[in-house]
C-alpha cells in the first residue's frame, strides 16, 4: 500500500467533462448560411447545356448549410442539389466531377448520401451514378471523411 494514501489531488480533475456522449460542437456563423442561392440554380438550370449545368453544380454546392441547425434551410438545400444532380446526364457526370476541388468532391458525397436518406422517384439510380465517378475522383477517404464528419448538410 502507498505510504501516501490521503493525498486526493488526483480526484480534482472530473472525468465526466471528457465524455464522448457528453461532448457538443461549438456552433458559430450557422444562423447567417441559407444555403445556395436557388435562383442562381435555377436560371443556370434553364439554359439546358453542359456548361451551364456545371455552373449550377458549382451554385448549388456554394455556401453549404453545414453549421446551422435550421432543418428547413438544410432541407431545401438538399432538394436544390438533388435538382441539380438529377438533370445531369449520364455521359455529363464525369466531367462534371473532374472540374470539383476536394473539398467540393466531399460535400457533394454528403449530399448524395443524404439524397439516399429520403429518394424521390429515380433519384437513386442517378445518385448511384454520381457516388460511382465521386468515389472515383474522392476515393475511399472521401467516403470516410463524410461518414465520420459530425457536421452534416
Amino acid at each position: 500500500m502507498s505510504k501516501n494514501t490521503s493525498v486526493d489531488k488526483f480526484r480534482r480533475v472530473n472525468v465526466d467533462d471528457y465524455d464522448e456522449n457528453n461532448y457538443v460542437d461549438e456552433e458559430d456563423g450557422g444562423e447567417n448560411q441559407l444555403g445556395p442561392d436557388e435562383a442562381e440554380v435555377d436560371a443556370s438550370i434553364r439554359h439546358l447545356c453542359t456548361g451551364n449545368l456545371n455552373a449550377a453544380l458549382q451554385a448549388a454546392l456554394k455556401n453549404p448549410p453545414i453549421n446551422t441547425k435550421n432543418q428547413a434551410v438544410k432541407d431545401r438545400a438538399e432538394n436544390t442539389v438533388v435538382k441539380v444532380l438529377t438533370s445531369f446526364k449520364s455521359n455529363d457526370i464525369e466531367k462534371a466531377v473532374q472540374s470539383l476541388d476536394k473539398n467540393s468532391i466531399d460535400l457533394l458525397m454528403k449530399y448524395i448520401y443524404k439524397g439516399f436518406e429520403k429518394p424521390s422517384e429515380n433519384s437513386s439510380a442517378i445518385l448511384l451514378q454520381w457516388h460511382e465517378k465521386v468515389l472515383a475522383a474522392g476515393g475511399v477517404g472521401s467516403v470516410v471523411r463524410v461518414l465520420t464528419a459530425r457536421k452534416t448538410v
